[in-house]
């Protein structure tokens, strides 16, 4: 029963973890919303995207909006989004997203993470030309006729349509076609479960399971890092 327990502990643990680490995302995407667009969601759409996203992760509406009056304050952090590239074992490129208040630690942690974990950080557009950045759209899959959609959506910068493992509907579009993909949906009455920039790569890299294990060490190195939001790579 002991043994049972620790098991069982350990994977609170970690389910706490993971969502701490998707709350203080999601905190640092909505002072930066702010900081961009103001506090009023129905004139921000950025913020209206981050706090779906908040919704979509269960993080309560109390601490979305201590988040948004933090982010008001005068003595609030000031975030920056940073990209960084570079390549993990094997080849594989990685792009990281950061949001961080100190450039200089961020870069000395992710350089030392890719050290570490086999790979090489690299310098501004070394990794990014491999990938294409592109609006992704969840939505329920009820009610909805994909062919429908497809041709509602195209005038709107309709890139790929399609469902997930889960079931969803994907909606993806161009970077720049992001916010009239986003008011599309809004006058159609649809509200994505989650709506995120992605980097989505335009060819994959096939490996082993054996070398594809020490490129997810390297992820996962990176993404227990505060100021990591997210590492997106080229795995196939």
């Amino acid at each position: 029963m002991g043994r049972i327990f620790e098991v069982r502990k350990a994977s609170m643990f970690a389910r706490y973890d993971r969502m701490a680490k998707q709350f203080s995302r999601i905190g640092k995407e909505i002072a930066i919303a702010v900081k961009k667009g103001g506090p009023d969601a129905a004139n921000n759409p950025m913020l209206r995207r981050v706090m779906q996203n908040a919704k979509s992760v269960n993080m309560p509406k109390d601490r979305v909006e201590a988040a948004i009056k933090n982010a008001l304050g005068k003595d609030t952090t000031n975030y920056e989004e940073v990209l960084y590239e570079g390549y993990a074992p094997h080849g594989i490129a990685l792009l990281v997203v950061t949001a961080t208040d100190n450039t200089t630690r961020t870069v000395a942690n992710v350089r030392s993470h890719f050290n570490k974990g086999g790979g090489s950080l690299g310098n501004s557009g070394s990794v990014a030309f491999l990938f294409r950045q592109l609006g992704v759209f969840k939505l329920k899959s009820e009610g909805v006729n994909i062919e429908d959609m497809e041709l509602e959506l195209i005038d709107f910068g309709l890139e790929e349509l399609g469902e997930d493992s889960e079931g969803n509907v994907i909606v993806r579009c161009t970077f720049t076609d992001f916010g009239n993909m986003q008011k599309a949906l809004e006058e159609k009455g649809i509200t994505p479960i989650s709506s995120e920039i992605e980097w989505l790569p335009s060819n994959t890299v096939q490996i082993t399971d054996e070398q594809s294990e020490d490129v997810f060490k390297l992820i996962e190195r990176l993404e227990q890092d505060d100021d990591v939001q997210h590492v997106f790579h080229n795995m196939g």
